[in-house]
């Protein structure tokens, strides 16, 4: 009987996520937002309405969510003036920052905090028995004049110190509001119905104090300004967008529906979530984590019989996002210098980071030393400046770098800085986020150690979360650790605290995955690159594929656990190059993946970094090695098939874009 050749079942591929649709989709607090083409991502840069009228959120710290945004326009009607504008923050120590932010401008930019406590009344639409205590919302309003809205807008951009989306929304709820772009009200309990329009409520129970001297606020006006919904960092575009129209449940219902069929913790064990956050990534794994059940099982800070101590969990501390820590660390740093009296000198950014780090280097403290090639090759420059030092001059304060760095994947040579270090007594701060802990350790190098958990940590791409390590092991971590100890404050909100615990459960597996995935989808484009020498050249239109495997590796070996996990153990993150714009536009217009900001996420994203991040200063960027059309791709955990479909395809495109470039 002849054999019978059964087809294999098609691959199902994903639908594509339609311009300025949340990523994941349908998601109320997504940390992207869907950019699919190459023209869109030029478009939010120069504020086409095209593209930001159709935008549902974006980057939380560079589009700030529908949700604050309303909170923000209800705090306006409250209490400011026609011609101010505010943003909203978690503490008065926060708030008291972003003041002395503006006052430090040039010219200075006078602002005014009022502080407002919402509280659940008759009229809240949540039921606060769920809350677990947290029955009151404490927010901090920092306003300002209209015209100075990229002074605050910068400040929330920077210290990654705004309030979350999920904080906007409970307050929202205490108020009787519903999310930003809900449009379906669930029917509320009896007890929670709200009182007919004009019917007095018994006791006021949202009220405001002012923290500084300012004259009384005018008369609130009848009708909330037009709030400022930003689109883009670059612009200031005044127009408002379309209302999210997925958005069908109330924050309340959705924690419900977690709580109950899902994973979550309830929300009155936010604090056990905080601690096992922070065992998570001091490196102990918990019983319940995959069955890797040995607490020291990716012990960090301390080898078998090296003497030293390992990380504890009071030596880590939680952040609002990856951007805060950074924040944080250089602010640990300073304060740790001024308790000693000694006068605080600049700083050093080691290799090209994430736009923000460096921003924050040179807009507070005394400024900063940039040396943008890292690798090994800075390191002689580094020697320079510091034994060039003058005598009245501060000495070196610290020195931020990445492990990889971000979009380049180049990796520092930690064992030199650290011997430097030692000798001129400056502060190392590794990021070590495009690494992950799982695959490199770099505690045993730097005095302070920041990730963002938004990132592989958490995976799902729907809460944003910092993390900060103090090394035990440190020279200076008696100095780190008082100066820690006086201005730390935990304003990483509970709800936030609560989903990040439950989607970094697994992720030492997803790592794994993540890992294999990369690894074979850069193989494949390294042979089809240019960079493969061993292949004929002719067609290729690839220039370089940026990975820890191609991009010095010797440094990168001084961290890499070993063995690795999965193929390689180098991680998701890789960039690429191509021999013509027209090629990386139809790469990227190609490619199957989702498409926006961010990376880490369990599923692929790719996005035209440079355009992204650095589009008014293009020409300084490429002066540094990161070109207008390099292309940044975050491997998930697809199948191989559906990746290899995607890769091939788009590569495909970018050869043939390339053809008609050439006349061929």
């Amino acid at each position: 009987m002849p054999s019978t050749i059964v087809a294999a079942p098609p691959i199902t591929m994903p639908s594509p996520i339609p311009l300025g649709a949340s990523v994941p989709a349908l998601t109320a607090h997504a940390i992207s937002v869907s950019l699919p083409t190459w023209e869109d991502n030029i478009g939010y840069e120069e504020g086409d309405q095209r593209v930001v009228g159709r935008m549902e959120t974006g980057y939380p710290r560079f589009f700030i969510h529908r949700s604050i945004q309303k909170l923000a326009a209800l705090c306006l009607a409250k209490f400011g003036r026609p011609d101010e504008l505010c943003i909203l923050l978690p503490s008065p120590k926060v708030a008291g920052e972003g003041r002395d932010f503006l006052a430090h401008q040039n010219p200075p930019v006078p602002s005014r905090i009022v502080e407002f406590v919402i509280c659940p009344s008759s009229i809240s639409i949540i039921d606060t028995k769920s809350l677990g205590g947290v029955d009151c919302i404490e927010l901090q309003i920092l306003l300002f004049d209209k015209a100075n809205w990229s002074f605050g807008k910068a400040f929330w951009q920077h210290s990654g110190d705004g309030i979350c989306s999920r904080m906007a929304e409970r307050a929202l709820a205490f108020l009787g509001e519903l999310p930003a772009g809900s449009t379906n009200r669930p029917p509320t309990p009896p007890n929670l119905e709200r009182p007919p329009s004009k019917a007095p409520q018994t006791r006021n129970k949202h009220y405001s104090r002012r923290t500084n001297s300012v004259p009384p606020t005018p008369t609130t006006p009848s009708a909330p300004p037009t709030p400022r919904l930003e689109t883009n960092p670059n612009h200031d575009d005044d127009a408002p967008v379309e209302p999210v129209k997925e958005e069908f449940l109330t924050s309340d219902l959705t924690t419900y529906l977690e709580e109950r069929y899902g994973r979550n913790l309830p929300l009155f064990n936010a604090p056990l979530a905080k601690q096992a956050l922070k065992r998570r990534i001091a490196g102990g794994l918990l019983p319940s984590d995959e069955g890797y059940g040995k607490v020291d099982d990716v012990v960090r800070g301390a080898g078998s019989g090296s003497g030293k101590k390992a990380v504890k969990e009071d030596d880590v501390y939680l952040y609002p996002c990856g951007m805060s820590a950074i924040w944080h660390a250089f602010d640990i740093a300073r304060a740790a210098r001024r308790r000693k009296g000694e006068k605080e000198g600049k700083s050093v950014c080691y290799g090209f980071p994430y736009t923000d780090t460096l921003k924050i280097l040179q807009k507070w403290g005394p400024g900063c030393h940039f040396l943008g090639a890292g690798g090994t090759e800075d390191i002689p420059a580094l020697e320079k400046l510091l034994e060039d030092r003058q005598p009245d001059e501060p000495p070196i304060l610290s020195l931020f770098c990445e492990f990889p760095s971000n979009p380049l994947l180049r990796s520092p040579d930690l064992v030199k800085i650290r011997q430097l270090a030692d000798k001129y007594g400056f502060v190392i701060v590794v990021d070590e986020t495009i690494g992950n802990f799982i695959n490199v350790e770099v505690v045993e190098f730097a005095d302070i150690v920041v990730s963002s958990l938004t990132k592989i940590f958490s995976g799902d791409a729907n809460v944003m979360g910092g993390s900060l390590i103090l090394n035990p092991n440190s020279p200076l971590f008696e100095d780190l650790k008082a100066a820690q100890s006086e201005i730390y404050e935990d304003n990483y909100y509970p709800e936030d605290a609560v989903y990040m615990e439950r989607n970094s459960r697994d992720y030492r597996g997803r790592i794994k995955r993540v890992n294999d995935n990369a690894y074979d989808v850069t193989d494949f484009l390294f042979k089809r690159s240019l960079a493969d020498k061993s292949t004929p050249t002719e067609g290729k239109v690839i220039k370089q594929v940026y990975y820890p495997r191609f991009q010095t590796p010797e440094n990168y070996a001084q961290a890499q656990r070993l063995p690795p996990t999965g193929k390689g153990g180098f991680g998701g993150l890789f960039s690429i190059t191509f021999t013509s714009e027209a090629a990386s536009m139809a790469f990227y217009n190609t490619i199957g993946c989702a498409k926006g900001p961010s990376l880490g996420t369990s599923f692929t994203l790719a996005s035209p970094y440079t355009i992204l991040a650095h589009y008014l200063e293009l020409d300084w960027a490429a002066s540094h090695g990161v070109e207008r059309g390099l292309v940044r791709i975050s491997v998930g955990q697809e199948d191989q098939e559906v990746l290899k479909n995607w890769f091939e395809s788009a590569v495909t495109a970018a050869e043939d874009a390339g053809r008609e470039v050439d006349g061929q």
